[in-house]
């Protein structure tokens, strides 16, 4: 077996056989597939296509490149991935609270890609917390706690993070195929039981069409369940900010506030949707309205808080964290209103341009290797369908400096657009696959 035979296979709208694919993705675990090759078979893929057989093949194979890991608990083992969004940190909010419900939530996430923010960026935010635990601890915080999220470990699918790279400078990202095999095959590697997936549709989203969300979230349940992995998504909107905050820390601030109470909203509503959407199909609860009401319930009684608050700490992070939160988290030097230049209603938001704000503010990496300032970004922005009169405030922009605050408020002012007549607000969850 050898590379080029595959790679002409794919070329002339073949797809190889299983144990083909098993060994590529050894290949490109152990450096037998060279970087070349890797590239080839890449672009092949997104032009051509594997089929259904080809796209679980190859998912199957990228898991068993590397270690997967298996659990012996009196829990169901469940988690959630979201495809990305600004504002989006619903997963600091599910993982305590489906822990607070009785699952066990080994949530292995990932940092800030393109326009939108990552899990790991977030909660580095929190000082001293640490995301690269080895396995032992991991096992022992999942044990205790109910719920740990880290980054994966450099044996968990190593021929993803190989092909993924590849297809990060390739222009190869834009493919189904692909985008299932990645995703699934950290997830499934995990040894999960039930995963729910947020596929996110709108100017925000990856997909920014809501056929093409449905597309990938079909394949990503079919895979996943031919896989074993008891698996459901719901299509959500993303033509505005789930949250009203928009960067690391303060995306942390606008979690916390959540589960302690003092808001509810959108970011509420997501996490006890897909909560109970994973209760539901667990076995935890008899239906999802049930098991969203569970949800609702652990973070009302303060349950899902004290779950947080002792993973923080487990990870290294302040012990009473969640208490004093806001003395914990980083403030950014500048913080500046942006004001309304006229009155009228927010109608429309160009939300992939606000992600790049917070990118540039310095909030994630245009380039591989920057460091990333966990206290920039942007807070109570105001929601679609808001009537704001001339000079209040439609946002907050937190920055470095002045010149770099003043450069996000022109940009803002870009991104949001008002009118005098209210805009028809997008439902946030459109629809449920499988």
């Amino acid at each position: 077996m050898d590379a080029r035979t595959i790679l002409t296979k794919l070329r002339d709208g073949e797809t190889p056989t299983r144990d083909e694919l098993q060994w590529f993705a050894r290949g490109l675990a152990d450096g037998g597939v060279s970087a070349a090759q890797a590239g080839a078979f890449a672009m092949a893929a997104v032009l051509n296509g594997l089929g259904e057989e080809g796209r679980l093949a190859l998912t199957l194979a990228m898991r068993d490149s590397g270690r997967v890991l298996k659990w012996a608990l009196d829990r169901p083992v469940l988690d959630k991935h979201s495809t990305g969004g600004v504002g989006d940190c619903v997963s600091l909010v599910l993982a305590p609270a489906l822990a607070a419900c009785g699952a066990a939530v080994p949530m292995i996430s990932g940092r800030g890609l393109g326009h939108t923010g990552g899990t790991l960026d977030k909660l580095e935010s929190i000082p001293g917390f640490q995301t690269g635990l080895d396995e032992s601890r991991f096992r022992d915080i999942i044990g205790s706690v109910g719920c740990a999220i880290v980054s994966a470990s450099a044996d968990i699918a190593p021929a993803d993070k190989r092909l993924y790279a590849i297809r990060d400078v390739t222009g190869t990202v834009e493919s189904i195929d692909l985008i299932t095999a990645s995703i699934l095959s950290k997830k499934l590697a995990a040894g999960l039981e039930g995963l729910v997936l947020d596929v996110k549709s709108g100017s925000g989203a990856f997909m920014g069409t809501e056929e093409s969300a449905r597309a990938l979230a079909r394949s990503l349940v079919e895979v996943a369940r031919a896989a074993g992995c008891r698996t459901s998504a719901l299509i959500t909107d993303m033509n505005q900010p789930l949250a009203p905050e928009a960067g690391n820390a303060l995306e942390v601030a606008a979690s916390l506030r959540v589960l302690t109470g003092q808001v509810r909203g959108p970011l509420h509503d997501l996490t006890a949707v897909l909560g109970g959407l994973a209760l539901a199909e667990a076995g935890l609860a008899p239906d999802i309205e049930t098991g969203a009401g569970a949800i609702a319930d652990s973070i009302a009684d303060g349950r899902a808080a004290e779950v947080f608050g002792r993973m923080v700490a487990a990870q290294g992070g302040p012990v009473r964290f969640v208490e004093d939160y806001a003395r914990f988290l980083p403030e950014a030097n500048v913080i500046r209103e942006i004001a309304a230049d006229r009155a009228g209603y927010v109608s429309a938001m160009d939300v992939h341009e606000l992600g790049l704000i917070v990118v540039r503010l310095g909030g994630g990496r245009q380039v591989e290797g920057d460091k990333v300032n966990p206290s920039v970004g942007l807070s109570d922005i105001a929601p679609l369908g808001t009537w704001v009169e001339k000079g209040q405030p439609l946002a907050r922009v937190h920055a470095v400096r002045e010149t770099a605050a003043a450069e996000a408020i022109a940009t803002f002012r870009r991104a949001v657009s008002l009118s005098d007549t209210a805009p028809v607000v997008p439902d946030l969850i459109r629809k449920r696959i499988g």
